[in-house]
């Protein structure tokens, strides 16, 4: 039966809203004490990984394509800490663009595993040779295949000729990107705009589609998105949009591979200390890059190689497919 006595029913209410103001006004003096302290000192970066990395960057702006040799701090990509297992062990990887950053890393860690390689990059061929030497450190082959992904028939060859290298082709992954800010839509070219998509989404397309007939039950395709694809970019428009693409390619042809025992699954990193932003925003830009992450840096490359490690394996990840695993260095990622 309802309570008729307003005054008894409200009691509560009362008592409620007395002990909420009484809550406030704690806060209100918690909140006045601290603006009396002034500002907190600034929090450095975080470091939780198996060595601490760089948290300052050099003003430093690069030429496209961008060379990594040209970098004053030299990326981290050979991950010292990471020990090998045989994860990979009798496979042969393809790697687009990888001659430096992400790509380098990931092959490092592919013939730490076991993998033998394939380069595929522009023309950057300094970093390329230097990667070659880093694989073959590892006891595996290594072999460079320069050109560009945009042109579908160089995709093909560069399947064939790993595939004669090597003898078999298990793991592609599609790393290579072009990538140029803007202030504004209006200021994306067509020619811009072409580049962008044509090496980003087309190359990707071009490879996954040369390499399936030759890719077998485990075999694996792994895809480079980015936290733009997931949360986009002002000033990356073009590039945010391809990046979006590519995760929604990678959950596509993931379920269109299902049956085929073939698993594809991309990695969306956050800002990454790399030749690919250096040689797009302008130095005192490049200088605080990354510091808008909750761990308040860029990562480095072997920051990001063991996901691809994680993804191509087997033993690791045979249940794991369609997925944009994010390593951006913030919380909440999705």
């Amino acid at each position: 039966m309802a309570n008729s006595n307003p005054k008894s029913s409200g009691a509560g209410a009362d008592a409620s809203a007395i002990k909420q103001r009484r809550m406030q006004a704690e806060q209100d003096r918690h909140d006045a004490g601290k603006k009396d302290e002034g500002k907190p000192e600034a929090k450095g970066a975080s470091q939780a990984g198996a060595r601490p990395q760089p948290e300052k960057l050099p003003a430093q702006h690069l030429k496209k394509p961008g060379l990594e040799a040209d970098l004053e701090l030299k990326p981290n990509s050979h991950a010292p800490d990471y020990e090998g297992s045989n994860k990979l062990r009798h496979m042969a990887a393809i790697i687009t663009g990888g001659d430096s950053g992400i790509g380098r890393s990931v092959a490092i860690l592919y013939a730490r595993e076991g993998a033998d390689v394939a380069i595929v990059y522009l023309n950057e061929h300094e970093d390329a040779q230097e990667t070659q030497r880093w694989v073959e450190a590892e006891g595996r082959r290594c072999i460079l295949i320069p050109g560009d992904v945009k042109d579908s028939q160089f995709c093909k060859q560069a399947v064939e000729q790993a595939l004669r290298a090597f003898g078999r082709l298990d793991i592609l992954v599609n790393n290579a990107a072009f990538q140029l800010h803007a202030d504004s839509l209006e200021d994306i070219t067509d020619e811009r705009f072409d580049e962008t998509l044509r090496t980003n989404v087309y190359g990707y397309f071009h490879m996954a589609r040369a390499a399936l007939p030759h890719l077998k039950k485990g075999s694996s395709i792994i895809n480079t998105g980015s936290v733009v694809g997931l949360e986009g970019s002002p000033r990356l428009l073009d590039y945010s949009t391809t990046k979006g693409a590519i995760h929604a390619f990678t959950k596509s042809l993931a379920a269109n591979l299902v049956d085929k025992g073939i698993r594809v699954n991309a990695v969306a990193p956050g800002p990454v200390w790399t030749p690919l932003n250096p040689a797009d925003s302008p130095a005192e830009k490049v200088a605080t890059f990354g510091q808008n992450t909750d761990l308040k840096r860029a990562a480095q490359p072997e920051e990001l190689s063991p996901a691809y490690v994680f993804l191509a394996a087997p033993c690791c990840s045979g249940y794991i497919t369609g997925i944009v695993l994010p390593v951006t260095g913030s919380v909440g990622a999705i």
